[in-house]
């Protein structure tokens, strides 16, 4: 077992610095840096220890064994808690020689205030060991590090920092912004992952030749940083221009595009290009300065997001992008089985569905909860008609049903069919989503006659432009929203996969869903990765996710003032914020929006 883990830590040393170079470029070879005086021991700076350990269970990554090492320093004092560092290939940053001589930096800074009284966590990436002589152990590192999935986030959070705590019986600040998170290459991106997916628990990141590239999606960070609203991340990037250039990428150009659209968004952003290679010699350099800069007003200045310096004008969309504890949004409703179908008046009254239970709820605009329907026959959709009667798809019952909201009296629109969305054009034409007969459906005004419109597998959402000219409906499992031309008879034709929306890298499951429209022709959906705005032309502007914590966003709809506001169910809650957009009703007089822009 010792040569194995001699083994493991030299394959994490070369997998981090040389595993996927070819060949050793002529400037990486003559590369060469001197040794930063705050990476050199000092006279009068005391010095804090390290603790070694080894890591032999794993939810997250069942079988995987891997060594992790602790920097304590000389400053803690047992009882109050310490911030955090966290290092991904520990091995190369704890090394007391190596590139980066990180805990000697660590003294040297926290000495002199540069940063605070930090413990570091150094961890390997980890490793199935084999199970005979002949067999080579599974090398998690790729798996753990460039996956852009939440995993080694969980990993870390719900396993390797408690374990830390209990085990050595240390205190860590839960604050994140005395958290910070750094690595290379693959450990970069990870780094960065893991802040991206939790800034409620790391917000300081550091990344030396970060592979920002096309292994398991890490090229798409680019595009996902500038569309998403922003977090409150402050960021620092190295690179050199001789940096690794294969299958996967370029590494050198996937760092200036991150530092690009990380500035493009508002990010607190630094970097040190140079024109090394794919190695730790140039960050190694730089770390003093780097966690100099990282750290930089810990005490009174916690890092933030910077809407006065976004790029990308949320202000056009929403106009309060930060807002208590879950940014933008502000709660309305929880403790639901599973909330979707939801309508709103121009007063403010919600009403919405609890789907699992059959039931359906009106909220006034003063707040107050009320229970209007008891049994739904199974609500899921639901939308307002031109009558201003509530319209569902009530798939348990196998009915559309319609209901008077003051009276309750109800009325069978259509039997013996089962649903999912539902939306009610103008002139009392009903278009539904059927995703188990894989059909959408059109039900006429007045004769209720119910007429095939389309053949679509995993149909789901459904919704309509506010000139009420085009129908859309969402492909639940997939990535696109298709769009028809609806016909003077109410037929659809001309249909296409026109909005394209983005999708979680590691899986190509896009759950969208429930959706609506702007007067200005703007697209508002659902999806795995939160609510995603569309220009009229099919293209995904913004990306806004939901509470950290909370579940998908299932279900939009405009209302209130203005029809300005914008609620979201998402299984068990439900939310709202202001918007600057205008909402576009389907039951009402339809809107010719503005002629869209290329």
């Amino acid at each position: 077992m010792a040569s194995l883990r001699a083994f493991l830590t030299i394959t994490a040393w070369l997998c981090a610095f040389v595993g996927s170079v070819p060949y050793m470029h002529g400037a990486e070879a003559e590369e060469s840096y001197p040794v930063h005086p705050d990476s050199q021991p000092q006279s009068g700076v005391p010095q804090g220890k390290v603790i070694t350990g080894r890591l032999k269970e794993s939810q997250q990554f069942p079988g995987t064994e891997r060594d992790y090492w602790i920097y304590v320093p000389h400053q803690f004092d047992g009882k109050t808690p310490a911030a955090l560092m966290v290092f991904q290939d520990g091995s190369s940053f704890v090394a007391p020689e190596g590139a980066y001589r990180t805990t000697t930096v660590f003294d040297n800074l926290i000495h002199r205030g540069d940063m605070p009284i930090t413990i570091g966590l150094f961890i390997s990436p980890g490793m199935v060991p084999p199970t005979q002589e002949n067999a080579q152990p599974r090398l998690n590192r790729s798996f753990e590090y460039d996956s852009m999935d939440d995993r080694y986030a969980t990993f870390l959070l719900q396993e390797v920092l408690p374990f830390v705590e209990s085990q050595h019986g240390l205190q860590i600040n839960a604050d994140p912004n005395l958290r910070g998170i750094c690595g290379s290459s693959s450990g970069g991106i990870c780094a960065f992952s893991v802040a991206w997916h939790r800034p409620d628990q790391f917000r300081r990141v550091l990344t030396t030749v970060g592979t920002y590239v096309g292994l398991r999606g890490g090229h798409e960070f680019s595009t996902l940083v500038r569309k998403t609203e922003p977090k409150p991340l402050r960021v620092f990037l190295q690179d050199g221009s001789n940096d690794v250039n294969n299958f996967g990428g370029d590494w050198w150009m996937a760092n200036q595009a991150m530092l690009r659209s990380l500035r493009f968004s508002g990010y607190e952003v630094e970097h040190a290009w140079g024109d090394g290679g794919h190695n730790p010699k140039h960050g190694g350099a730089i770390l003093p300065d780097a966690l100099r800069w990282l750290w930089k007003d810990h005490a009174t200045s916690p890092v933030k997001t910077h809407p006065e310096t976004n790029q990308n004008d949320l202000s056009r969309f929403f106009p309060e992008q930060t807002k208590g504890d879950h940014g933008g949004w502000e709660l309305v409703s929880q403790g639901h089985e599973w909330a979707e179908g939801m309508a709103l008046t121009d007063d403010g009254t919600l009403y919405f569905t609890d789907v699992p239970g059959s039931k359906l709820y009106r909220i006034s605009p003063q707040g107050e909860q009320k229970l209007l329907v008891p049994d739904t026959g199974n609500a899921n959709g639901i939308a307002l008609g031109p009558d201003g009667r509530i319209y569902a798809a009530c798939s348990g019952a196998q009915q559309i049903r319609a209901w008077d909201p003051h009276s309750l009296a109800m009325e069978t629109i259509v039997d013996g069919t089962t649903s999912n969305d539902i939306v009610v054009r103008q002139d009392g034409t009903i278009y539904y989503t059927d995703p188990r007969a894989g059909k959408v459906w059109m039900v006429r005004p007045k004769s209720h006659q119910r007429v095939e419109v389309d053949v679509m597998d995993d149909c789901n959402g459904i919704g309509m432009s506010a000139d009420q000219s085009q129908l859309f409906v969402a492909h639940f499992s997939g990535r696109f929203i298709y769009t028809y031309q609806i016909a003077p008879d109410g037929s659809l034709r001309y249909k296409q996969p026109f909005f394209h929306l983005e999708l979680p890298v590691n899986t190509l499951n896009g759950h969208l869903d429930g959706m609506c429209s702007t007067e200005e022709g703007w697209l508002v959906a659902t999806s795995e990765l939160g609510v995603q705005v569309l220009d009229p032309i099919g293209r995904s502007h913004l990306i806004l996710p939901m509470p950290i914590g909370a579940q998908r966003a299932c279900y939009a709809r405009f209302g209130g003032p203005g029809r300005q506001y914008l609620y979201v169910a998402n299984v068990d809650r439900i939310w709202r914020r202001k918007s600057a957009m205008v909402g576009a009703q389907p039951w009402s007089t339809p809107v010719k929006p503005p002629v869209p822009k290329l």
